[in-house]
């Protein structure tokens, strides 16, 4: 049975509190292959702790309420859901350490109809809880594949960044790790999607898969790498739309257009020679 449609999209959410210090920083920097040259200065200043900086995107793992869609008051058929897009907005740079206060609401529900699933989607804002400053704004577009005919309006979510129609201007590969999604599971997020064979096998996969937002993580640590010499002040916001799912160990090939301050990308997994992250943006200072 799909979930209600009303009773959803007036969930009510409780003020989310984190306080995060310089380790859960290092943490979420290697869960993204950061380290990977582990001699290299400009990735130590995400990995060591003196001078510290936060990884751009760590917003995403922060003040969450975590997997909160497998609530079974919620309806949802948490087995069937894809992450289907994201984007993160950086309004202050994110200390190393401090404490958060994030809301998080349900701003849209597409009813794709019974059999076609439906799609959901959030926005969280974190605000420094001392200062009251808003730090960053996430959205979340979910992919709720056994949730169709829930009673929602039809229609489309908003339209996705076209990518470029010439060759790249750049190309970066990063390997993940056999073990990237448990590591990743350490920022909070504890889908079992991305651990247990059998609930990724209930899913229709014959293994457990990458969290999106991992993947993510690595496209934007291509774009810094590539194209900001790892400097976090020059990544203001990022945008994605998931299309298919990586296997922890797979290649991610990154390619990039550099046109002013935005960088489009698109992201593959080598492998399979599949594009896994399309009509990204990256939106950059200076």
């Amino acid at each position: 049975m799909p979930f209600d449609y009303d009773r959803l999209i007036s969930w009510h959410y409780d003020d989310i509190p984190q306080e995060y210090d310089v380790w859960d920083t290092i943490r979420y920097a290697l869960s993204v292959g950061i380290g990977r040259e582990p001699t290299d200065a400009r990735q130590l200043r995400f990995t060591f702790e003196k001078d510290l900086q936060a990884f751009p995107t760590m917003g995403l793992v922060l003040a969450t309420p975590g997997f909160w869609l497998q609530d079974p008051a919620t309806g949802i058929d948490w087995i069937n859901v894809l992450h289907g897009g994201e984007s993160l907005v950086i309004h202050k740079p994110l200390p190393a350490a401090a404490r958060l206060t994030a809301r998080l609401r349900v701003t849209d529900i597409v009813d794709k109809g019974e059999g076609r699933g439906a799609l959901m989607q959030t926005i969280r804002e974190m605000f420094n809880a001392d200062s009251g400053e808003l730090l960053a704004t996430e959205g979340t577009t979910w992919f709720c594949r056994g949730d169709g005919g829930c009673g929602g309006p039809g229609g489309t979510m908003p339209k996705a960044h076209a990518l470029p129609e010439r060759a790249p201007d750049a190309v970066c590969d990063l390997t993940t790790l056999p073990q990237q999604a448990l590591l990743y599971r350490l920022n909070g997020d504890h889908n079992p999607l991305h651990a247990n064979p059998e609930v990724a096998a209930a899913a229709g996969f014959d293994r457990p898969i990458l969290h999106g937002r991992c993947t993510l993580g690595h496209a934007a640590h291509a774009v810094l790498r590539v194209m900001a010499d790892y400097d976090p002040t020059r990544f203001k916001g990022i945008q994605v739309r998931f299309t298919a799912p990586v296997f922890p160990g797979e290649t991610l090939r990154t390619e990039m257009w550099r046109d002013g301050d935005a960088v489009s990308f698109r992201t593959l997994a080598v492998e399979r020679n599949l594009v896994v992250l399309s009509n990204g943006r990256v939106d950059m200072a200076g």
